[in-house]
């Protein structure tokens, strides 16, 4: 949806009343939320992804080992990461989309005919792709290496964002790397084995802006996918709408304040040669509140060549930007992308 050449923001279509969702962002009725698992039951385990103590030196490699193989995802506590940090990122995040003018954050735009461009946004794939759209805004930060990290790109509104956004990916990109260290070592490969194979992590940060939706039934705030990179970090707010599939079913995530919630990517599948799944996850939508997330991906270079550390090879080797770009062009459609690459 276009008027002059830019996006609309789903934001403004909120601010200017809309009662019906305009037909763009109308789900298809096989991809409509149907289902929405509430977790209700704490002692139900089973259908909650599982929270793993990073503290618990003697127990991690076989909890991580069996969350990585059941759900290719999971909730992180005592990960090092200062709970107030988190809700720092979470306050600075918040105050662009709730603070600032549509102007203020249209000064700040991401370039529509380039995918992952950084700035503000509210289209993920290529403009050429007629894919549903998406009831989320976003603002993307390039933050790592920092060759890529250039702090006038983002906002300054709000006090201290640019300084909070940086601690923020300096302390994400070192708990990937100690967790891609755990699960080498969760499969009885040497720690730096996963890492090794990513090579220097290319990090960004997106804050995703996920508004009131008249309409919540025919929406999604996110499409079914699974990350395409190693791994994500991610955290939200109280609000919650993040869901992972597990045996077919959509399982809701119920937000943890002081954890982060950990998302196997494409790539890590294929380094470890699907012994470990990355997780197909989506977001929902609902009608009273505005939601906010923020996950930190670390992926490897375009021109890096990932292929299994595991033998025999069940997946061919593929150059990273060779996947990006078909996803981006493609689409997601869960996990269809890695799955052309099995053998």
């Amino acid at each position: 949806m276009e008027v002059g050449g830019n996006q609309i923001r789903v934001q403004s279509l909120v601010q200017e009343g809309k009662v019906v969702v305009p037909p763009q962002y109308v789900q298809p009725p096989q991809t409509r939320p149907h289902r929405i698992l509430r977790n209700t039951n704490k002692g139900d385990d089973v259908r909650n992804p599982p929270v793993i103590d990073l503290s618990k030196v003697n127990s991690v490699h076989e909890e991580l080992r069996r969350a990585c193989k059941e759900w290719g995802a999971f909730h992180l506590t005592n990960h090092g990461i200062p709970v107030e940090l988190l809700d720092e990122m979470r306050r600075v995040g918040s105050s662009f989309f709730a603070d600032c003018t549509m102007d203020q954050k249209l000064s700040y735009g991401c370039d529509p005919d380039s995918p992952a461009s950084e700035g503000y946004g509210s289209r993920m794939l290529v403009q050429s792709n007629d894919t549903v759209l998406d009831w989320r805004d976003y603002f993307d930060h390039h933050t790592l290496p920092l060759s890529r990290r250039n702090p006038s790109k983002w906002p300054h509104f709000s006090e201290n964002y640019r300084k909070v956004v940086a601690e923020y990916s300096d302390r994400t990109s070192g708990l990937a790397e100690k967790l891609l260290g755990l699960i080498s070592e969760s499969l009885g490969l040497n720690y730096s084995c996963i890492k090794d194979c990513v090579g220097e992590f290319y990090q960004n940060i997106t804050v995703s802006y996920y508004p009131p939706c008249p309409q919540p039934e025919l929406t999604l705030g996110l499409q079914s996918h699974s990350d395409f990179g190693a791994v994500t970090l991610l955290i939200q707010d109280d609000v919650g709408g993040l869901e992972v599939l597990k045996d077919g079913e959509w399982i809701f995530v119920t937000p943890l304040r002081d954890a982060i919630f950990v998302i196997l990517a494409d790539q890590t599948e294929i380094i470890t040669n699907g012994e470990y799944k990355s997780a197909q996850h989506r977001a929902i939508t609902n009608s009273n509140k505005a939601r906010l997330s923020v996950a930190t991906f670390h992926d490897p270079a375009k021109t890096r060549i990932i292929s299994p550390a595991i033998v025999p090879h069940k997946y061919r080797p593929v150059m990273y930007g060779d996947y990006v770009s078909s996803w981006y062009t493609q689409g997601p459609e869960g996990k269809r992308n890695i799955d052309a690459l099995l053998l």
